[in-house]
């Protein structure tokens, strides 16, 4: 009995390593949104993947046309110039799925997360204006503050947004990478794939498994600001889920031996300077994780943790930098389940 046992396991493994071996692995990259992205798609050798890049590029060319502030006739840049409160604006099916997310993060975060932060962004130097990395004056932020709100903006189920207020304008940069990898995830399992993973600019979707039957594993990059782009923090393990990470420790600008980051509190108009440094969400979506991950950075790590730990099926790391340089991780109560050594 035991010798038959030790046969059938024996051809089970075969059968696996055999399947394992009629399998392949295709890489997709390129550029799009001002970054780059990495494709990895598991699928069986006779699968035809010829036209998955040139689906997946038209895809994304069409969610950087809808959102990209760089591009003067984009929706997002048509919206923020438009300047009438009595008449709708129109929007496409990607931009109203875009807005509703947003939305439900603004009410979520308590406007931590706010897609109306353009103007700021702008004044300190990290957006698609001429102005270069200074500090602004203090009345100069309090005269953008009267532009902030999400909630002047009104999002119809009939694809319009109506303005409450003419001079409030969009910058969806902190979800709309997100946004993308879930686009081209869709595109992918809609072409009956079911294992691969989807990384722009540093944001992720992982689904099933890789080729050699293990948990897709993506690294986290160590928050220092002279850390190395391929430096891992951290390493987690994904399957279904997606990773999304904000950072101040890259687009930043320091004066007087103070550092300034592209991150802003939409509430004081200023940048962040609470000690978070690094903030990686799991959730479903990675859009939701982009979104949240932006407002944690605001919110502080207690408040953060406070938050995620109430939300079902969504995870998190903060890194804090404490005053002697040491960074210090705050986990949420699940994330280490996806932890891996390295």
């Amino acid at each position: 009995m035991k010798k038959n046992i030790g046969i059938l396991a024996l051809i089970f493994a075969i059968f696996i390593l055999a399947g394992c071996g009629l399998k392949k692995e295709v890489r997709i990259s390129g550029k799009t949104m001002g970054t780059t992205y990495t494709i990895k798609v598991v699928t069986w050798f006779y699968e035809d993947t010829e036209d998955l890049k040139e689906n997946i590029e038209s895809r994304l060319e069409a969610i950087n046309q809808s959102m990209s502030t760089y591009k003067k006739d984009s929706e997002i840049s048509r919206f923020n110039t438009f300047r009438n409160t009595r008449d709708n604006f129109h929007i496409s099916e990607d931009f109203h799925h875009v807005m509703t997310i947003a939305e439900k993060l603004y009410a979520l975060t308590e406007g931590a997360w706010d897609g109306t932060v353009n103007p700021l962004v702008n004044l300190w130097g990290f957006g698609a204006s001429d102005r270069k990395n200074e500090i602004p004056e203090e009345r100069e932020v309090k005269a953008m503050l009267a532009d902030i709100g999400f909630d002047s903006i009104q999002i119809s189920e009939s694809l319009y947004l109506k303005k409450k207020k003419a001079t409030v304008s969009l910058n969806l940069a902190s979800i709309a990478k997100g946004y993308a990898v879930d686009e081209v995830a869709a595109i992918i399992q809609e072409k009956g794939v079911n294992s691969f993973l989807v990384e722009i600019g540093g944001e992720v979707y992982a689904s099933g498994l890789r080729k050699d039957g293990r948990l897709w594993k993506v690294g986290i990059n160590t928050p220092r600001k002279d850390a190395a782009v391929d430096q891992v923090y951290k390493t987690v393990a994904l399957q279904n889920q997606a990773l999304a990470t904000s950072g101040d420790y890259r687009n930043y600008f320091e004066i007087d031996g103070k550092r300034y980051s592209h991150i802003i509190d939409p509430k004081t108009g200023y940048p962040v300077n609470n000690g978070v440094v690094g903030v990686s969400i799991i959730a479903d979506t990675c859009i939701f994780a982009d979104g949240l991950a932006t407002a944690v950075m605001v919110m502080g790590h207690e408040r953060g943790l406070s938050l995620v730990n109430g939300m079902p099926k969504v995870e998190c790391l903060i890194v804090v930098r404490e005053q002697n340089g040491k960074l210090t991780d705050h986990y949420s109560g699940q994330f280490k389940d996806n932890l891996l050594d390295h």
